[in-house]
């Protein structure tokens, strides 16, 4: 007889726990074991949270390498069936071989499970007839469990799940994230209606009054905001380091619906128009995908969106000031170019609708579009094409933890008809799904990889733009870090031209995930290493850094409500000389409309106890040489980029922590 040695962890998960009898069995290359019930000394307790328990399988002779396990649990008689979520299983083998079996996931039945051990192999190299047998197997559960579904045409498809119940277990938030979310969210719902702002359909009579919203609920940006909002240089400061650093670019000619001319304007250090956009210094924000869209009707009120044109201009001392804005995309005598120099009242109304077409291209393109909708195309597929021995698997499931329940929720509670967004945002509605599909129409594969997003806009060398700055240093941070790691397990072209489970991850991404656009840049298969590992660099910014970028600072700036509007409630001005305070707050959305966003602001830009920053992989799923140390190596990187950040932002008025790599998220959970 010769022994191994089983050794079996448990997750820390609340409720991995489960007190049902655990069996295993051990298939090798040469043989497999009888079924083995796993009973030791702790008895019950041997699979609790957190338990590490070993166990002694026995077998008349080796039964050679060790292929995969099978595990399944079977109930006592008259206790319920539990859950359990076992982390992983550690073998040593009688020739002192040690292999590791990853797990990481619920098994809430008495079926049997089939885990492969640890070391990636890619579909072409599986080669004993048993391991193939069970990478086809479980492709076939993952078929049925990760399906397609169409939520409205024209955007990104999802997965088919009418609620969070409906995901595969292992998709779902954890018990802690789900306590906390709905505390969160039921504690900013009492605390309106306490105070009786969540029914309370009038408008605002005073602009301290918006204060009381959320007294309590403040973070030192949304304090400086609330000092500073009207302010040009913080107006002009929002498109570079804001939650939407992706509309503006430099303007080398004015576009012919734009009529400003150079004696229209004022700049200062003296210099005409025409020398300042020869010399690079002015910008352009334009808002061009909101036109014509329409709108709401909020508390029996016709909303008012409009599609600005910005121009900014950047000073001899650095700053990023607003020269122009036109409200509406053609120009009219009701359509007035307002400047700097109009009325108080007439250039800060500008400014206000300017920042409440933002708040719907920000929410709708940059926000749900280009991070959610994707990140849950590119888990889809995964989960859907790639087994989880494959290295692709391996690498990128950290990257889709909650993606799905979250986008679940968002379907169900931010865009569904009696969905906050729907009801309550000037853009909701017909006009919210206008947006999107223009949005994804004109979306671009390079627009997705920063490096030369940041070129086509030619932001290069735009001083105090952080974001650009960050999230250069991460790209490559990240993208070496992939290089490391697919280049360790594809030696050449050809391998990744014959992996059919990473050409059918890709195949699908560009189905589901893109729409087949093929003339805006995207692809349908992959044919170099090269392609492969900017390809899942931007599936890993995406899902992380950029996400970060546009999500973490949602009530920095928006929760103080003028600085971003959710709706307006009146038509823009006309003609100059006819606005006020009074019609300021006339414009401004009612009480219920601004407490609703302000709510929901607040919950989607609070962080959960269980947040895993980027570069944490608290599951093993690799387990060779290698990739742990290029892991290590990334992680160190990481380390060094966040302690640069944290000592430029001790120097600045305003820090830009969002990309900072302690404060990004590993995917799309919130």
């Amino acid at each position: 007889m010769v022994d191994y040695k089983v050794t079996v962890s448990t997750s820390h998960a609340t409720t991995a726990t489960t007190f049902n009898n655990v069996f295993i069995k051990l298939v090798g290359t040469d043989g497999e074991s009888e079924r083995k019930w796993l009973i030791g000394f702790r008895g019950a307790t041997a699979f609790v949270k957190g338990a590490v328990s070993s166990f002694t399988v026995s077998c008349p002779e080796s039964i050679g390498k060790l292929v995969l396990i099978e595990i399944d649990k079977q109930r006592l008689p008259l206790f319920p069936e539990d859950s359990w979520f076992p982390a992983k299983v550690e073998v040593k083998s009688p020739e002192g071989d040690t292999y590791t079996f990853p797990i990481y996931r619920w098994i809430t039945d008495s079926e049997v499970y089939r885990f492969r051990e640890g070391t990636a192999l890619r579909v072409f190299e599986d080669n004993h007839h048993l391991g193939r047998h069970s990478r086809q197997q479980e492709l076939k559960q993952r078929e049925e469990d990760y399906r397609w579904d169409v939520y409205a045409e024209g955007i990104p498809h999802n997965i088919k799940a009418k609620s969070p119940l409906d995901l595969p277990c292992e998709v779902r938030f954890s018990f802690t994230k789900t306590t906390e979310f709905l505390f969160t969210a039921s504690t900013g719902l009492t605390e309106l209606q306490l105070k009786g702002l969540d029914d309370c359909k009038e408008s605002w009579t005073d602009i301290d009054g918006i204060d009381r919203v959320f007294c309590c609920k403040t973070t030192p940006i949304s304090e400086y905001v609330q000092d500073h909002w009207k302010e040009d240089a913080f107006f002009g400061y929002q498109y570079l380091n804001g939650v939407n650093p992706m509309l503006i670019r430099r303007c080398t000619a004015l576009p012919s619906n734009f009529p400003v001319t150079g004696d229209m304007v004022s700049l200062r250090g003296q210099r005409s128009l025409k020398e300042e956009m020869k010399r690079g210094n002015i910008f352009l924000c334009d808002y061009k995908r909101l036109d014509g869209v329409k709108t709401n009707t909020i508390n029996g009120k016709k909303q008012y969106l409009m599609a600005p044109l910005v121009l900014l201009h950047k000073t001899p001392d650095d700053q990023l000031m607003p020269i122009a804005i036109q409200l509406k995309q053609i120009p009219a005598d009701d359509n007035p170019i307002f400047f700097p120099t109009d009325s108080e009242y007439d250039w800060l109304m500008a400014k206000i609708f300017v920042r409440s077409a933002d708040f719907s291209e920000h929410q709708l393109n940059v926000h749900l579009l280009r991070t959610h909708l994707l990140a849950e195309a590119f888990a889809v597929s995964l989960l859907h094409n790639v087994p989880m021995v494959h290295p692709l698997y391996k690498l990128l499931i950290p990257h889709t933890r909650y993606t799905l329940q979250i986008n679940n929720m968002a379907r169900l509670l931010l865009i569904s008809e009696t969905g906050v967004f729907t009801k309550f945002s000037a853009s909701g509605g017909e006009g919210m799904f206008t947006i999107l599909k223009r949005s994804m129409s004109s979306m671009t594969y390079s627009s997705l990889c920063i490096p030369e997003d940041i070129a086509e806009r030619g932001l290069e060398d735009v001083p105090n733009f952080y974001y650009r700055d960050d999230g250069l240093r991460l790209w490559d941070i990240i993208h070496r870090f992939v290089q490391g790691v697919l280049g360790y397990y594809y030696k050449n072209d050809t391998e990744v031209h014959k992996d059919s489970e990473l050409q059918n991850w890709i195949l699908d991404i560009y189905s589901h995930g893109f729409l087949s656009q093929g003339t805006n840049g995207f692809f349908r298969t992959i044919s170099t290493l090269a392609e492969l590992v900017k390809f899942v660099t931007v599936v890993i910014f995406t899902c992380s850094a950029q996400h970060a970028s546009v999500n973490t600072g949602q009530f920095d700036y928006g929760g103080w409500m003028p600085n971003t509007p959710i709706s307006l409630q009146r038509p823009p001005p006309t003609t100059k000389g006819t606005t006020s305070e009074a019609t300021m707050l006339q414009t401004l959305p009612d009480v219920n409309t601004t407490a609703q966003g302000m709510a929901t602001m607040w919950l989607l830009s609070k962080q959960s106890s269980d947040f895993v920053h980027l570069g944490r992989y608290p599951e093993d799923h690799f387990n060779e040489e290698i990739p742990c140390k290029l892991i290590k190596d990334f992680q160190g990187e990481l380390q060094v980029l966040s302690a640069a950040i944290k000592v430029r932002n001790e120097s600045l008025e305003v820090p830009y922590t969002y990309l900072d790599p302690t404060e990004v998220e590993n995917s799309v959970a919130i």
